[in-house]
């Protein structure tokens, strides 16, 4: 990273640990303010552990997270200002309407009613759910409480996004309108953290990444430096150590 860009996310030897296994392992990072940054790694890396200890949601047993230089644990308030969080695991009370649900989280931020109620709408008809607008979360489709959730972290204008697989279960016009959103959010100076699975989703939306095993992180850059050369896709099944030899089932051998 280039001496000179401002840090919006800063993790200095987060560690997490369960019993004798350490979710998280001294993790180092550094994501300069602007940028679209991608977390990738497979299955039980610790992405998510990674994500929770970064905005708050769980207690490291080491290291810190700090927030356009506000440590989280130290100065939440300010630092969770700053935040908007998409967790993979929806923390949504769901027997609020939608409408319900960003007029009571734009309330308990502080906000204005009028300015709640003004990006409320214009949040529910972006992401085309108006006509959900009085029906209870419970009842959405997983897609829309992953678009209810993004309104929610929208909602009171932070600086930086943190988001957990956001497209999972998301139809492809809806993805496109996410996408559309986030790219405007970048124009506007912000800073975005991507978790995701789709290594083409990642190539498209990010300019940089870091790559996660086993607790750790093993490579980061921008996606030209992570790739070298390659696919995203075979840079990450050879930093992880995965074998992508093709096999069969037995039972379908001819």
């Amino acid at each position: 990273m280039n001496d000179q860009e401002t840090v919006a996310f800063r993790f200095d030897g987060l560690t997490k640990r369960y019993g004798e296994h350490t979710a998280v392992d001294a993790v180092d990072l550094s994501i300069p303010e602007g940028s679209f940054f991608g977390l990738v790694g497979p299955n039980g890396a610790g992405k998510t552990t990674l994500i929770s200890l970064a905005v708050g949601l769980i207690r490291p047993d080491g290291g810190t997270s700090t927030v356009l230089g506000s440590d989280v644990w130290r100065e939440p308030v300010v630092a969770k200002t700053a935040l908007g969080v998409l967790p993979e695991s929806e923390f949504l009370p769901r027997r609020l309407t939608g409408s319900e649900l960003l007029t009571y989280v734009g309330l308990l931020r502080g906000l204005d009613e009028r300015v709640v109620s003004s990006r409320a709408d214009e949040l529910l008809r972006v992401l085309d759910l108006t006509d959900a607008a009085g029906t209870v979360v419970t009842d959405y489709s997983t897609g829309m409480r992953k678009k209810i959730a993004l309104a929610v972290a929208l909602l009171h204008g932070p600086r930086v996004l943190v988001l957990d697989e956001p497209f999972e279960s998301v139809d492809p016009v809806s993805g496109a309108t996410i996408r559309s959103i986030l790219h405007g959010f970048i124009a506007s100076g912000g800073t975005i953290l991507f978790s995701s699975h789709v290594m083409p989703l990642v190539e498209t939306l990010c300019d940089r990444v870091a790559v996660m095993s086993e607790g750790r992180i093993v490579s980061t850059g921008t996606i030209e430096e992570v790739r070298a050369g390659r696919t995203l896709d075979d840079a990450f099944a050879e930093l992880v150590g995965a074998d992508t030899a093709p096999e069969a089932l037995s039972w379908f051998a001819s």
